[in-house]
């Protein structure tokens, strides 16, 4: 028997699995999980209910400012312009509602396996619970999101002349003086945004260049300057949006939501980059800013900085357009345009090239060779523009002047009738050493070595003229000078450096069959080759480096000596399974880069407020004396409390207004003799002291000092003034670390300056290599995130992790004197630098260094 007050449970029978029990149905009666989902009126009691702060707060903050129009017949636009958005909108509908239907019957399925798999009956009857209130409100999903991409289309002028983007759902709208109202916010909400801010932030890195464009594209449409990636309409951001005011309509809990915008992330939008390449053609052809390239900023040829890279050629100083920036502002250039939007999120985003900048001007397409790099380790980059029938005829003309140089250094060395050896031939004899591990007493550890062998083989069986043809002869020899560039740039002792050659067997044999592989810089098996070198490379440090990853580049390479035997598709295989390995590294490394941005720009925020809370009491006191132990507590205690209210409220809050005022009235209290004692003030100050962490006697002491005009040489008074003073010189202030002092450096030189001006509109996530000795060691460091206002810098390595912070006057400084060089797309990858050097030597051998300059860079 039970207690009296305690429940009496009944012991019940093992539960079969849900399907078998879903199966017994008997003819004319359902079963109870049938009726579990038949019956609207049931409720599940063991489904979470929403906390009271959740209840209190509104489901869903619209997604569009309520003045905005919600559709486009409403909105009253010019003709072209409705027309170019509703054809905009029909593209982009078109495409994702598929996607979306596909989004909606997985997680129907996923909620089923989910209560099929349940532990235990309540959490089976909450899943079982969702998938019926999914089944009621699914219909009402698709429709809702399309009309909130159309609010967001339709309200394009809206949102340009608002002073600040619509922040979405959970995401607080910054006060008109740049500073968030803080409030406490229920959890599952934040964990919302969060997870929609992350699926957003990584598209805007795929697709940083088409939502650039399109951030100018839609400020022509808007009438108004370019918008940036939060704000654009049809962009990744609004997207989510949309996504979140539709999911409402299913009313369904919080962790199912999470649910469905995991699944939304892999059926929308993964392959939504390409939707907006085909957006940005589209406003092309309808003639919205028809023929709008990627634009860099060039540095005056005056002040043209002479930096050297380790190559021997000399690096131009471009000027990119920002492509990413701060939507709150607080990261923003002073370079940027006066009537331009930059913005970026995370890793990098659209964003907007300055149009007043005083450098020249330059119209590069967007596969410069010379624009910043800013892709991580091992991604796919941009494919350059490459011609390559005249890369092919320019590597020939190479060839064959250096064979017929050869040719009259070694007069008389010619092979006898018949003796050349056919590539076929040689192709499979390296199919022989391919399979023979590096670690075989005798066995080629060299491209030398291999030809050497391959040699003597054939000349045992075809006697001692036998030898290659002109044209695998200089395979081997491209090759081997490729090779020979590479171990120059990676580290003997990485992990990763004996895959490197492995590959070596296997790369000759496809470039003796596919001559494409020397100027084809997406070449599957350059490719891999590029993604495999990468990861031993020199300029990673030991912590750089992932060891997980070491075991997919193994299995990869592995893969290639294995089954390659003339059929590409195998290094294809290689590449997409680290591909997928790499896509994981690079979305935590962006996750942790994104950590660390946002704790750098609220340290930015917190010094803005401190430098105006100092500011605003300078104008108060303004002339008056005031005694100095007063004056030490206004600048120190109260200082710290007007910057509270700043950084919470806003500086056209009533709770900084209220501050304000009890700042004229302390002032007013020091300077006067005959100013009474005002309790409220007093009660006043206490209270907002204790919310900067002055508690107790400590707070009522200062608000005696502030409220009282006694001199400081009043007897009595010099013992208590000085455990206070110890007390407050212990205390550490509110945002100390942001207030370090910085020496004073001598004024820039005009090289510098333009070095500085440079930094000030690099793309967020540029690659920066500085020399770390004597030697010339490099080390990669990727400029995360800096502030023009604090000139704070921070550099993350190629895990995302912080590698610590510098000011850009340094950096700027270390570019002038070529301790630090910015890394271009020509020379991001370590297999094009490989290459560019060894045309570089065909070139000098051939006597053309110098000559036609232009075309020195081979194909990458």
């Amino acid at each position: 028997m039970a207690a009296p007050g305690q429940r009496q449970h009944r012991a019940h029978p093992a539960r079969p699995p849900l399907r078998q029990r879903r199966d017994r149905a008997v003819p004319g009666r359902l079963t109870p999980l049938a009726a579990e989902l038949a019956d609207p009126r049931l409720t599940c009691k063991y489904w979470p209910r929403p906390s009271a702060a959740a209840r209190l707060m509104p489901a869903s903050p619209p997604p569009v400012e309520p003045a905005a129009p919600r559709s486009l017949a409403a909105a009253g636009l010019p003709q072209r312009v409705r027309k170019a958005l509703e054809a905009a909108l029909t593209l982009v509908t078109e495409d994702i509602e598929p996607h979306l239907g596909s989004m909606l019957t997985e997680f129907e399925e996923e909620l089923f396996r989910l209560a099929d798999q349940a532990r235990n009956p309540g959490a089976e009857s909450g899943y079982m619970q969702t998938l019926r209130i999914f089944r009621l409100n699914r219909s009402d999903l698709i429709p809702r999101f399309i009309l909130e991409l159309e609010a967001s289309v339709a309200g394009v002028r809206s949102a340009a002349r608002s002073a600040a983007p619509v922040a979405d759902a959970g995401k607080m709208q910054p006060a008109q003086g740049g500073f968030g109202k803080l409030s406490l916010v229920d959890e599952a909400v934040m964990d919302e945004g969060t997870v929609l801010r992350e699926i957003a932030s990584r598209q805007e890195g795929r697709a940083n260049l088409a939502l650039h464009l399109l951030g100018q594209r839609f400020g022509v449409l808007a009438a108004a300057p370019a918008f940036d990636t939060e704000r654009l309409p049809l962009g990744p951001q609004a997207l989510c949006r949309a996504m979140r005011a539709a999911a409402q309509a299913l009313d369904i809990e919080h962790d199912s939501r999470l649910l469905l915008y995991r699944i939304f992330d892999r059926h929308v939008m993964a392959n939504y980059w390409r939707v907006l390449d085909r957006l940005d053609e589209m406003l092309d052809r309808e003639g919205i800013l028809s023929g709008l390239t990627y634009v860099p900023m060039r540095i005056r040829p005056s002040v043209q900085p002479r930096a050297d890279d380790a190559g021997g050629e000399q690096r131009r100083g471009g000027q990119p357009s920002r492509e990413t920036g701060d939507p709150n502002g607080a990261g923003q250039s002073a370079g940027e345009p006066s009537g331009h939007g930059g913005h970026g999120g995370g890793a990098g985003g659209g964003g907007t090239t300055d149009a007043g900048a005083p450098s020249g001007r330059a119209v590069f397409q967007s596969t410069d060779p010379q624009r910043p790099h800013t892709g991580w380790m091992g991604e796919p980059v941009e494919e350059l523009d490459e011609d390559e029938e005249g890369a092919t005829q320019q590597l020939q003309h190479l060839l064959s002047s250096r064979r017929e140089l050869l040719g009259k250094l070694r007069p008389g060395k010619k092979a006898g009738p018949g003796a050349q050896i056919s590539t076929g031939d040689v192709f499979s004899a390296l199919g022989h050493m391919q399979m023979q591990p590096l670690s075989t007493p005798g066995a080629p550890q060299t491209l030398a070595d291999v030809k050497q062998t391959l040699l003597a083989q054939a000349r045992q069986r075809r006697g001692i003229h036998a030898e290659l043809s002109p044209r695998d002869n200089d395979t081997f020899e491209l090759l081997g000078m490729l090779f020979g560039n590479l171990e120059e740039e990676i580290r003997a002792d990485a992990p990763a450096a004996a895959l490197v050659k492995r590959l070596q067997v296997p790369l000759l044999r496809v470039a003796l069959s596919d001559s494409a592989f020397f100027v084809r810089s997406r070449h599957p098996a350059r490719q891999l080759l590029n993604t495999v070198a990468e990861s031993a490379a020199k300029w990673l440090e030991d912590s750089d480096f992932d060891p997980q990853f070491l075991a997919p580049l193994q299995n990869a390479v592995t893969h290639v000596i294995e089954k390659y035997d003339g059929d590409l598709e195998v290094f294809s295989a290689s590449n997409e399974q680290l591909q997928t390995h790499l896509q994981a590294q690079v979305r935590k490394s962006e996750l942790l880069e994104k950590r660390h941005t946002e704790a750098a720009r609220g340290k930015e925020k917190l010094e803005v407020a401190k430098l105006r809370a100092a500011e605003v009491m300078a104008d108060v006191i303004g002339d008056r004396r005031l005694p100095r132990f007063s004056r030490a507590l206004l600048n120190q205690a109260w200082a710290d409390v007007l910057t509270l209210a700043l950084l919470r409220q806003g500086e056209d809050s009533e709770a900084w207004r209220k501050q304000l005022d009890a700042t004229r009235r302390i002032v007013e209290a020091c300077t006067r003799d005959d100013a009474p004692r005002d309790p409220e003030l007093i009660a006043h100050i206490e209270g907002s002291l204790a919310q900067v962490g002055y508690h107790g006697e400590e707070a009522s002491v200062i608000a005696q000092r502030l409220t009282s005009s006694r001199p400081d040489e009043e007897e009595g008074d010099s013992a208590s003034r000085t455990e206070l003073a110890m007390k407050l010189k212990a205390r550490t202030r509110l945002g100390e670390d942001a207030d370090k002092h910085k020496p004073k450096l001598p004024p820039r030189t005009p090289e510098e300056q333009a070095r500085y001006e440079q930094l000030k509109v690099l793309p967020f996530g540029t690659w920066i290599e500085f020399i770390t000795n004597q030697q010339g060691d490099v080390v990669r460091r990727r400029l995360s995130w800096f502030s023009p206002i604090t000139d704070n810098a921070l550099f993350v390595n190629q895990r995302g992790q912080r590698v610590g912070e510098q000011s850009l006057d340094s950096v700027a400084r270390m570019l002038a004197s070529g301790q630090a060089r910015i890394v271009t797309a020509d020379r991001a990858r370590l297999v094009d630098r490989a290459w560019q050097a060894a045309v570089h030597a065909l070139r000098s051998f051939a006597g053309l260094g110098d000559k036609e300059a232009a075309d020195s860079e081979a194909p990458a």
